[in-house]
């Protein structure tokens, strides 16, 4: 099964690095992979998509809170949520050719953002069956050159989040330094 996570984390040099190293010391592969800023200054969200079962799950959220830049993870997989994925694709087209793309174009609700003599840029967001659709339905056209975000998810609604379990608190200094003819080795 495909998991969503949501992780906030410190927006430093090197993050991204760390949250991966970790997926890969696990085994784990990465499907889906974006990063950007949030409302919050200083903190960045990923949007990480792994295919594991719910245990896998549960172990990664854990060994993502054992990193020092994570601030909160959110597994958004059974929640309620929107994910969209955006796709820009090149098409060559010339004469009729041009006409057709652009009425399959305007069917996928999709946008043209750059002509030339002989190719078009469409632009396209959605699920990733949708693009997936449109690529297909292009493809005998020529798709020349093509990039995809990766998937972005959000729950719906105002959703209680999970926070980060809390610290274990220290070992009073009393107990440590005192008698020690209680103790048992």
């Amino acid at each position: 099964m495909v998991h969503t996570f949501a992780v906030y984390v410190d927006d430093k040099p090197g993050v991204l690095n760390r949250v991966a190293s970790l997926f890969r010391r696990r085994a784990f592969n990465i499907e889906s992979l974006t990063v950007g800023h949030t409302e919050t200054p200083g903190v960045s969200r990923m949007t990480v998509v792994v295919d594991t079962d719910a245990y896998g799950a549960r172990r990664l959220e854990a060994h993502l809170y054992k990193l020092v830049p994570v601030r909160r993870v959110d597994d958004i997989t059974e929640t309620p949520s929107i994910s969209r994925d955006l796709a820009l694709i090149k098409v060559a087209a010339t004469g009729d050719a041009r006409t057709h793309v652009m009425q399959l174009v305007d069917v996928y609700r999709a946008r043209i953002v750059d002509v030339s003599p002989e190719s078009l840029v469409i632009e396209t967001t959605g699920t990733e069956d949708k693009i997936d659709s449109l690529v297909e339905v292009l493809r005998p056209y020529g798709v020349v050159e093509m990039v995809r975000t990766g998937r972005v998810a959000m729950a719906r609604g105002i959703v209680k989040t999970r926070r980060r379990p809390p610290a274990r608190p220290p070992t009073p200094t009393s107990e440590i330094s005192g008698d020690v003819s209680n103790c048992s080795v």
